[in-house]
């Protein structure tokens, strides 16, 4: 049984991947912010607080733990990061985490330790063509990240990078391309892209029209949850130290998303671009040869596999929330 600590154990991934840990029969330890939003943690510790604050991290950061996966931070949806109006939190409160973790993991002796980054910190401008981006590991310099958030992300693996190769610390490092799935935040504002038109289509009726911002063709790649999870796994079973993609390679433009999610949910609607100042890069899609190499495997599950599971999910929150929809369907 190994002891394990996830940071961020409150949020979307980190929830997910306490669930996993514990079905492999490890101690787990959960700190976030809050608690889970939609399901009970299964960690055998839950711990509320803010790791901005070193006592926190000494709290719970007192023994050297076997793994330590830091997948806390400051972030959103694009109409959290891209407005400008969050950059110097964003940039305060995550550095700080990683700086205090860090610090701490090697104080009491951390065995492993994983570094979740962030797809957001390749180049703007390898990302304009939205059906040639560039977004190969070694692709990441002259570094020009779109967002504050993927600046920090940035100064985040080469803080990392340096405590492993001037202390020795075992450190592994993976750049996340657009996770989504179930128990993932679909309102509020922090909602990335996936949640979000799950939810405007749940919450629409036939004839009625779905806001996707821009003009829809710019591109994404996303990846379910499930395969993040694995892809994590195979990383700290490995001797690569990264930063390593971990996403998926099946592009699609956000009008395409859209629809797909209206024939999952077997609705008849449509699209309404709209007009918004700030949808971050043309285009974006996961680089998968590096993972390939060094892990020999890379995430391959078809996209609507995971939407449709995402879609039930989060047709079921909407429904509960609202039951006029449930007479209206």
């Amino acid at each position: 049984m190994k002891k394990v600590l996830v940071c961020g154990a409150g949020g979307f991934i980190g929830g997910h991947l306490v669930k996993k840990l514990k079905r492999q029969g490890h101690w787990v330890r959960g700190v976030d912010l809050k608690l889970h939003e939609y399901s009970p943690s299964m960690a055998d510790e839950f711990v509320v607080g803010d790791l901005t604050d070193q006592a926190l991290v000494r709290k719970v950061l007192d023994i050297p733990f076997d793994e330590v996966y830091q997948l806390a931070a400051d972030m959103g949806g694009a109409g959290y990061l891209f407005t400008g109006d969050n950059d110097a939190n964003v940039m305060h409160n995550s550095a700080l985490v990683n700086l205090n973790i860090i610090q701490q993991a090697l104080k009491v002796g951390v065995k492993k330790l994983f570094y979740s980054s962030s797809a957001c910190i390749y180049p703007a401008y390898n990302q304009e063509d939205p059906q040639n981006p560039k977004c190969s590991e070694d692709s990441a310099y002259p570094a020009m990240p779109d967002s504050e958030y993927g600046w920090e992300k940035l100064f985040s693996e080469r803080l990392f990078q340096a405590f492993n190769r001037n202390y020795n610390m075992d450190v592994r490092i993976a750049r996340f391309h657009n996770i989504f799935g179930p128990e993932g935040t679909y309102t509020g504002g922090k909602e990335k892209s996936p949640a979000a038109i799950c939810r405007k289509v749940a919450e629409a009726q036939d004839g009625d029209g779905i806001e996707v911002w821009g003009d829809g063709q710019q591109t994404r790649s996303y990846l379910y949850i499930d395969e993040c999870l694995e892809g994590i796994e195979r990383l700290m079973e490995s001797d690569f130290v990264g930063p390593v993609n971990i996403g998926s390679e099946e592009m699609i433009t956000l009008n395409q998303l859209a629809e797909m999610v209206m024939k999952i949910a077997n609705k008849n609607l449509y699209i309404k671009n709209i007009d918004v100042a700030h949808t971050g890069v043309r285009g974006r899609n996961s680089d998968n040869k590096l993972i390939k190499q060094k892990l020999g495997w890379a995430p391959s599950a078809p996209l609507v596999n995971g939407m449709t599971k995402t879609y039930q999910w989060i047709n079921a929150q909407v429904h509960a929330q609202m039951p006029e929809l449930v007479k209206a369907d």
